[in-house]
């Protein structure tokens, strides 16, 4: 397996790199985790986990249903 040596967090895709940062806005809304324009490093662990976690079980969600 080949590993990253640059970012981890980079965008596979680099097209879907501004719809991705609208889905970080909106799940973070709806969590009630304030975001601002650009960097967020006064978030705390517990919300920047949130945010995350929440994105990738909507996202898995979506996977499994266009499955069916």
């Amino acid at each position: 397996m080949a590993t990253n040596s640059g970012k981890s967090n980079r965008v596979e895709v680099p097209e879907a790199k501004a719809a991705l940062e609208r889905f970080k806005t909106e799940v973070a809304s709806e969590l009630g985790v304030n975001l601002k324009e650009g960097y967020n490093g006064d978030l705390t662990s517990k919300e920047a986990g949130s945010i995350g976690g929440e994105m990738v079980r909507r996202m898995i969600k979506k996977q499994e249903e266009s499955m069916k």
